[in-house]
């Protein structure tokens, strides 16, 4: 089957999605990548397709139902997209199951590192077993066996369950068919076995082995003909009525209570399920066999992820990376007065994780404690629910400084915690913001005003990423800390229009969604095109996560047919098509995928050799360009300017390592070493760690 229409100029988002994902399974797939790392990739691969079935399969599920007909930018209708989309699921969740059961499982088992199943148990190994499903796992368990007084029960999203066929009488004289366990939240997936138990070092055993193999005790005088694993993922997207809300919090709380109980997208079975179970789990759910899905290993992969954690063998991860704190930072940060000092004198450009965000916590911890700090601004998108961040700004509150934070509730997945952040902080007194209905704030920013002789000054931080520590030693992401006025009032004027009413503003030096950064964006593009066609040097680059917005890659189209050459670094999804003649030619798309995961967006016009620069918090897609409120800012300074372009385009137009090369047809090839062996992870922490 084709990978996209003939006369297609877009591909489908879905199917670039799972091209992104086989790229990080090939880091599982890797010799090369340490044992433990090959597991932990197979996991965020396992974690990334329940969000893709949550969000993206529902979504093609939905068009499905208002319009099968209607054709897509991508030349398919959505039961096409759907068909392929399905077809390149399977095949992906194949090479996972091949790749645990075949490769690392055995690996590691080899290294002292296992899952003990049931056919290998030794007899002391079975007691303990035994034991612990009497002691710690039975009494949570409370099987239903379904009659007509015991209906299906209701199954949360992506809890782990067995279906149990049985035979027999029971007590009452019913005769026994079909039962359901459900594992409760509260227990453990994965269990430690003690190493004179185990026979290893470390060894562990799935909750999944304990309930299987005695799930008898749960039924007994009947026999228990099988007992197979099974979750479902449903439909996570929140819906919450903008026109009718009064309380956007209280109103999100209340969709949040049925999060888990959406419509069915995905059934997840044991390998060795019996067909006519299958069918019985599917009717229940409204699936067809194509929604099903058999694993090998436990159904909800990605809890795996603990052994990663828990095993102590520094051999079989990646090396301890340890990023330094960037000068003047690492000798300021107890003295707000130095430290502002330093922002003052010239800018301060930040890359994570290859340095330190620790600048970032004592640029806050100095706003919080210094005195001539009068209030503070932040947005928060994500932040983790245990944030030293947030607890400043709650000390910064405390002591009467005037705290005004945008707090963003439809963050997916983070809506929870944000909204219980956003309760502490109202507790304390800080001004609390929600942004603008359908408009999710996404911008990345940090406004503090400081009283210095007599006088109101401004200083910022500005970022592609989110107010989140560990994702910080993980992401790739620019911060800027500036004194820089006018930047800093344009911060200040956004701000404002997030808090309270008025007409929008203009802007002297950032550019912000939704009024002028997709119009700005084009219009750079364009000036190239036209540069081009003047015989003059015309040049674009540009780093995101996604690029799927259709004008914009129109308008890169346009620009490679007037002789523009353009070099984009997408991560995920692209629904651009590359090096096709006559349209794209001049265009080369790369993917990164290493170590680090690649979040920074960087945008960069030749514009006539002046180089223009801008960092973002927003891809080039329909959502960030027209709805959410996002922010562009420029890099002024001019050896900031030149690290930006070595650090996000030269080096990974250089790498021969981690770098994949995007085909016409959507599909992805890994780049070949031609030279010397280049790593741009490995460079950058070599370069910005020493």
């Amino acid at each position: 089957m084709p990978l996209l229409p003939p006369k297609s100029t877009l591909l489908n988002r879905e199917l670039s999605l799972l091209k992104f994902n086989e790229r990080v399974l090939a880091m599982a797939e890797s010799r090369s990548t340490p044992l433990l790392e090959r597991l932990r990739y197979l996991c965020i691969v396992s974690s990334n397709l329940d969000e893709f079935f949550e969000i993206r399969i529902s979504s093609l599920k939905e068009q499905q139902r208002q319009n099968s007909s209607l054709v897509g930018d991508d030349g398919f209708t959505p039961a096409e997209a759907f068909e392929r989309v399905q077809l390149a699921a399977h095949s992906l969740v194949e090479r996972q199951n091949f790749l645990l059961t075949a490769q690392i499982l055995p690996k590691l088992m080899a290294e002292g590192i296992g899952l003990l199943e049931p056919p290998a148990w030794t007899e002391a190994l079975r007691e303990w077993a035994h034991a612990t499903f009497l002691r710690d796992v039975m009494p949570m368990l409370t099987p239903i066996g379904l009659d007509p007084a015991h209906p299906f029960p209701r199954v949360y999203n992506k809890s782990l369950n067995f279906i149990v066929s049985l035979a027999g009488q029971d007590a009452f004289g019913r005769r026994a068919s079909i039962a359901i366990v459900q594992a409760p939240r509260a227990l453990p997936r994965v269990i430690k076995v003690p190493p004179e138990i185990a026979g290893i070092a470390d060894g562990y055993m799935l909750l999944t082995a304990l309930i299987s193999e005695y799930v008898g005790e749960l039924f007994p005088g009947l026999e228990v003909k099988g007992c197979h694993q099974w979750r479902v993922t449903r439909n996570s997207d929140l819906f919450v009525d903008e026109e009718e809300i009064t309380n956007l919090r209280q109103a999100l709380q209340g969709e949040l209570s049925q999060r888990n109980f959406g419509a069915a997208v995905r059934l997840e079975i044991d390998h060795l399920m019996p067909v006519d179970l299958a069918s019985f789990l599917q009717g229940e759910f409204s699936l067809e066999p194509r929604d099903t899905y058999r694993v090998s290993g436990p159904v909800n992969l990605s809890r795996l992820m603990q052994l990663c954690n828990a095993v102590e063998r520094p051999d079989l991860i990646f090396p301890d990376y340890r990023p330094r704190v960037p000068a003047p930072f690492d000798e300021v940060s107890d003295r707000p007065d130095e430290l502002f000092a330093a922002i003052a004198q010239r800018d301060r450009l930040l890359h994570h994780p290859y340095q330190s965000f620790q600048p970032v916590i004592s640029f806050l911890t100095a706003a919080a404690s210094d005195p001539s700090v009068v209030a503070i601004k932040q947005t928060i998108y994500r932040t983790g629910e245990d944030s030293e961040l947030m607890r400043l700004l709650l000390a910064a509150a405390k002591a009467g400084k005037e705290v005004t934070v945008v707090v963003e509730l439809m963050a997916r997945f983070d809506e929870q915690t944000n909204i219980n952040w956003a309760a502490k902080l109202e507790a304390v007194g800080a001004h609390v913001s929600y942004g603008v209905v359908a408009h999710k704030t996404h911008a990345k920013m940090v406004l503090v005003l400081r009283r210095e002789e007599g006088r109101i000054r401004r200083y910022g931080h500005l970022g592609t990423g989110n107010y989140h520590l560990r994702t910080s030693k993980l992401y790739t992401d620019f911060g800027l800390l500036t004194a820089d006025q006018k930047l800093c009032e344009d911060m200040d004027k956004v701000f404002s229009l997030l808090t309270g009413l008025g007409a929008r503003r203009p802007l002297k030096m950032l550019l912000q969604s939704p009024f002028t950064l997709h119009e700005t964006m084009v219009a750079m593009i364009r000036a190239e095109a036209v540069n081009a066609r003047a015989g003059k040097k015309a040049r674009v680059m540009a780093k995101m996560n996604s690029l799927l917005e259709p004008i914009v890659i129109d308008e890169l189209y346009k620009a490679s047919q007037a002789g523009v050459k353009i070099d984009l670094i997408v991560r995920g999804a692209c629904a651009l098509r590359a090096g096709v003649a006559g349209l794209s030619e001049n265009i080369r798309v790369r993917s990164i995928i290493g170590r680090f995961l690649e979040h920074s967006r960087v945008f960069y016009f030749y514009n006539d050799g002046q180089e223009d620069v801008y960092l973002a918090s927003a891809d080039w897609m329909d959502r960030n360009f027209f709805r959410r409120v996002e922010v562009g800012f420029p890099v002024l300074d001019k050896s900031l300017k030149k690290r930006v372009i070595a650090e996000a385009f030269t080096y990974a137009l250089r790498d021969n390592q981690l770098a994949w090369r995007a085909q016409p047809d959507g599909s992805y090839v890994k780049v070949k070493s031609r030279g010397a062996p280049f790593n741009m992870h490995h460079y950058l922490m070599q370069l910005l760690g020493k």
